[in-house]
């Protein structure tokens, strides 16, 4: 059995300085999850958050963007 790594990135419009987070959505398909993660710890803890979860703090983050 093989078991899937997390491959993670940080987006394109991520030029603040490093106050970032990473994410893994090649987690979505086999598993149902986005893992992040704060980008100046790698190596530190990570949340796993459900899509839905995910789609709700995308949209959180947009609007509080505007």
């Amino acid at each position: 059995m093989t078991i899937e790594s997390p491959r993670w990135f940080k987006s394109s419009y991520s030029s603040n300085g490093g106050a970032c987070i990473e994410v893994a959505t090649n987690l979505v398909a086999s598993r149902g999850v986005v893992p992040v993660r704060d980008s100046k710890n790698p190596n530190g803890p990570h949340l796993t958050l459900s899509t839905d979860a995910w789609a709700g703090l995308v949209e959180f983050a947009r609007q509080v963007a505007v």
